[in-house]
């Protein structure tokens, strides 16, 4: 823009004070600007994004995008109208480059409030837990920032970007050392997505952080999760990859959730069935199949082994701790709340000091929590409850109650 000397044609007795007085006003003239684009002008921008049914120009009022821009005018105005004065050359220099600088930095920073309004829309598409772009998007706002940085500098100084750039490129091995979180996470948060490793909203746990509960946020640097006891723990994106974590989307997914748990039997109650207990047990509908195929197939067994003294060695029987491992798999497969098509085990695990342990390996029809623990608690109510109908009883650790009734039944 070629340089007026506006305050040549004024009748000034004294040039400095006019100069000043002419800084003053044009300054006075950027705050006008200012104050009239912010009130008049964001005003109606407000309203006018009120009234469409969209959601990108809310995101953009919301995220101050439109705020940001507003600050171009005032800039804009100095920029323009400095070189209207005749001041001197030097400081006109000066605050060119100076109000060139500003118009760099607002750019950048309406830029990076505009990927967060991007994001704010982004997330309310149903596909954004899968793929969440909030990672991608800060790595965007980071290089831009970077960029309107050497931009600043190169305005500021009145030099090529390209000089800045070229030596950047010198030092990147200090770069590389300084941004080295940040490329990890970058790294690492493309891995997490493009695998589908994690989305908002997934339960996980990472006990080497602290964390156990639900994804919040994805970000480029952290991940974000709300504990199950309300605190929120943060986790660097890389520590993710590096150190592992669990995720328990699968169990939602597959609509089952797994109950595992032992009841240990003291093994001292672990016997051969009598006759008459035999005979009781076929009576219960749940135990009836397993009875009358049991009990031919050991009808069957013991006839092709015949004993040849007294010895019921060689002799198969019923025993209790058998007749109540089929008990509770029939009582899960009757219950309608336990996946049958999922894996149902009754086991025997291999005997410990604390008793024999009877493993119940199954999965609820809910992922609910709170159904999950009603259900559990039920089944093993039940079945603490059923114990003693097959003579036996849970392994139990004896308690100063035990010794003392001990003490009086011997001094007794």
């Amino acid at each position: 823009m070629p340089e007026i000397d506006f305050l040549a044609n004024l009748d000034c007795a004294n040039p400095s004070i006019c100069k000043s007085l002419a800084v003053a006003a044009l300054f006075v003239a950027a705050w006008l600007a200012d104050v009239l684009v912010r009130r008049l002008g964001l005003a109606v921008i407000r309203k006018a994004a009120a009234k469409t049914k969209g959601k990108f120009d809310d995101a953009l009022i919301e995220r101050k995008v439109v705020d940001r821009l507003a600050h171009v005018v005032p800039v804009a105005v100095i920029y323009l109208g400095i070189d209207t004065f005749g001041i001197q050359s030097g400081v006109v220099e000066f605050l060119r480059r100076l109000a060139a600088a500003s118009l760099v930095f607002i750019f950048v920073r309406a830029f990076s409030a505009l990927l967060d309004a991007v994001n704010d829309v982004y997330v309310a598409v149903p596909e954004a837990k899968q793929r969440p772009i909030k990672g991608y998007l800060q790595v965007i706002s980071l290089v831009a920032y970077a960029l309107g940085g050497v931009l600043v500098l190169a305005v500021l100084l009145g030099k090529s970007p390209l000089a800045f750039l070229g030596g950047i490129g010198a030092m990147s091995a200090v770069l590389l050392l300084v941004f080295k979180d940040t490329l990890l996470s970058l790294v690492a948060s493309v891995q997490l997505t493009s695998n589908d490793m994690i989305r908002i909203g997934d339960w996980i746990e990472a006990p080497e952080h602290g964390a156990d509960g639900d994804v919040e946020d994805i970000a480029l640097h952290t991940v974000k999760v709300r504990n199950w006891d309300k605190t929120r723990t943060t986790i660097p994106t890389y520590a993710l990859i590096s150190k592992g974590f669990k995720n328990w989307r699968g169990m939602g997914e597959a609509g089952g959730r797994r109950i595992r748990r032992a009841l240990n039997i003291d093994a001292s109650t672990i016997r051969h069935l009598q006759p008459e207990e035999a005979a009781r047990f076929s009576r219960y509908e749940l135990l009836r199949p397993y009875m009358a195929q049991k009990t031919q197939e050991l009808e069957s067994y013991n006839a092709a082994h015949p004993r040849t003294d007294d010895s019921i060695g060689e002799q198969r029987r019923l025993t209790n701790i058998g007749t109540l491992r089929a008990y509770v798999r029939a009582y899960l497969e009757f219950r309608a709340d336990i996946r049958k098509d999922m894996t149902l085990l009754v086991r025997q695990l291999e005997p410990t000091p604390s008793g024999v342990p009877l493993d119940i390996y199954c999965f609820t029809a809910t992922t609910e929590w709170a159904a999950y623990e009603s259900i559990q608690a039920d089944i093993f109510d039940h079945l603490l409850a059923i114990l003693p109908e097959f003579g036996l009883r849970v392994f139990q650790n004896p308690t100063g109650a035990d010794f003392r009734h001990a003490w009086e039944n011997a001094a007794s």
